[in-house]
């Protein structure tokens, strides 16, 4: 129904910047709530940030608040992670996520249950 794409991902020194993208494809007039979530090796899949449909509420992981800016183009049918100010706590696989479910409160969308859509991930490592 729906295919997710992410891009962007690399290696980098501490301190710099990626832009990630995340590109929609199939039946995407239904996809409301899009997050991007990372998995570390050794530990489970975490929150990062996430976007309703508008863009009117935006939500981040304490670990990222200020360094990152999620932001979505509905035309285009492409979501962004800007990261900055990278860290190697921040190497991870990083996978862009989709909800095209309603009925959920704001707050579950830190979580990963109401995202149905997920991308295969890219890679991103920070060196010191």
């Amino acid at each position: 129904q729906v295919q997710l794409v992410e891009s962007g991902g690399g290696l980098v020194q501490a301190g710099g910047s990626l832009r990630l993208s995340c590109v929609a494809s199939g039946r995407t007039s239904s996809l409301y709530t899009m997050g991007w979530f990372r998995q570390a090796p050794g530990k489970e899949r975490e929150f990062v940030a996430t976007i309703s449909w508008t863009g009117g509420r935006v939500y981040y992981a304490d670990s990222v608040k200020g360094r990152f800016t999620i932001s979505r183009d509905n035309a285009k049918n492409t979501g962004f992670l800007q990261m900055n100010s990278l860290i190697p706590e921040d190497t991870a696989v990083y996978y862009c996520a989709a909800s095209s479910l309603l009925g959920y409160a704001s707050r579950s969308y830190s979580q990963k249950s109401p995202y149905n859509y997920w991308g295969q991930g890219t890679q991103v490592t920070v060196s010191s």
